[in-house]
């Protein structure tokens, strides 16, 4: 395992833990903006369900799916290093994609601006757990920042685009790079021992074992939140009649992932109590009628963004209790074993949302929803077989 070597300037405790935090806000802003540009892409290109579920399957791979093979490289290069160069890279190609000329340039920037955010997320998490105190809220905090800025990045770049045009969104990307030169040069420099054996990039004994029948649990349960983020804001306007920028898309997509991010930051808190396994089968099950429920009432009523809230609640609340006990299971391959749970099952699912393209096309957008949000009872009952299986190595903290 890594040691972390100070140094004057290093930061320790709980200003690192903001400043990595903070990072993680806006890495996710920017990998995760492409929901709200989708309608204006359609317009724009001309591009069916199926071509957009195609767009939302790039950025998976690219930004999600190699993040099990980032956090071996994470390993080997130093976490600071990673997730420096990572945020860089994903703030600023991603910040172009409002306006990029043609589908093939965007389909680069979606590509490219993927693997900065895949090279980010196994680096980061894995300070994280090292920053000290209760490991489970540290991730929790972590997987909070990230909702945050998936939440806010929809209200901010429509509003941008309502308000000044495409041309304004890049400049965005500032933000970004501030915060990836700040945790290039405030974070502790890792350190590996001397004869330590460095991490497999593609480690199979991994993905046979525990982590990865936990990952598959993390792909179902990702499935549900992918379909809903991508597919409401054409459910919006397609089904319901909203133009392509209405305030009602950001609004929406904003209390999903607000409501996402508290969910970490509440699951930690609350691991004690209800304990780890009961909590995450529970928020699954529960999030399966809630989700139905947002399809059966009026969009933009009070209502309606309460249902919203409570589905992003319920739906991220095992993602950090996840995260830590693939941790627990592979102590000596950290970030391989985030990278796993917190990208590969959220790429897995962007991917297996082009089947999910294919079905609104075919059977309707509303149905297809339905079907994803279906997920959440396999994703529940798996997840809860193999963490009573191998309880004894979770450390609930």
């Amino acid at each position: 395992m890594a040691i972390a070597a100070r140094t004057k300037i290093a930061l320790a405790g709980a200003p690192l833990a903001l400043l990595i935090t903070t990072a993680h806000v806006a890495n996710d802003a920017f990998s995760n903006v492409l929901p709200a540009f989708l309608p204006t892409l359609q317009l724009r290109f001309g591009l069916g369900e199926a071509a957009l579920a195609g767009l939302v399957a790039l950025i998976a791979l690219s930004a999600n799916v190699l993040q099990a093979f980032a956090g071996a490289l994470t390993d080997r290069w130093g976490r600071r290093r990673a997730a420096a160069l990572g945020l860089l890279l994903s703030s600023v190609l991603m910040s172009f994609i409002a306006v990029a000329p043609t589908v093939g340039v965007l389909v680069l920037l979606l590509a490219f601006g993927g693997i900065g955010s895949a090279v980010f997320h196994p680096g980061a998490v894995a300070m994280m757990r090292g920053v000290g105190g209760r490991i489970t809220f540290n991730v929790g905090l972590f997987a909070a920042g990230g909702a945050v800025g998936t939440a806010v990045m929809p209200v901010v770049v429509l509003a941008v685009l309502r308000g000044y045009g495409a041309a304004y969104v890049p400049l965005l990307a500032v933000v970004g790079v501030v915060l990836a030169v700040a945790l290039f040069a405030l974070s502790p420099v890792q350190v590996r021992p001397r004869g330590a054996t460095p991490p497999k990039v593609f480690d199979a004994a991994l993905f046979r074992g525990p982590v990865g029948v936990l990952a598959f649990a993390g792909i179902m349960r990702a499935t549900a939140f992918v379909s809903f983020s991508n597919a409401m804001p054409l459910y919006l306007v397609n089904v319901r009649g909203f133009a392509a920028d209405a305030p009602v898309i950001g609004s929406t997509l904003a209390a999903y992932g607000f409501a996402a991010a508290a969910a970490g930051l509440l699951a930690g808190a609350l691991e004690g109590r209800i304990g780890r396994v009961r909590l995450i089968v529970l928020s699954m099950l529960l999030a399966v009628p809630v989700l139905m429920a947002t399809l059966a009432v009026a969009p933009g009523t009070s209502v309606f963004f309460v249902l919203v809230a409570l589905a992003g609640l319920l739906t991220n609340a095992s993602v950090p209790l996840l995260v830590v006990s693939a941790q627990d299971m592979a102590p000596n391959n950290v970030g391989s074993a985030s990278g796993m749970l917190m990208g590969f099952t959220w790429g897995m699912a962007g991917v297996a949302y082009l089947g999910f393209g294919a079905l609104q096309q075919a059977i309707g957008i509303t149905p297809a929803l339905l079907a994803s949000f279906l997920f959440l009872i396999p994703a529940a009952a798996l997840a809860a077989r193999v963490l009573l299986r191998h309880r004894a190595q979770l450390s609930e903290r």
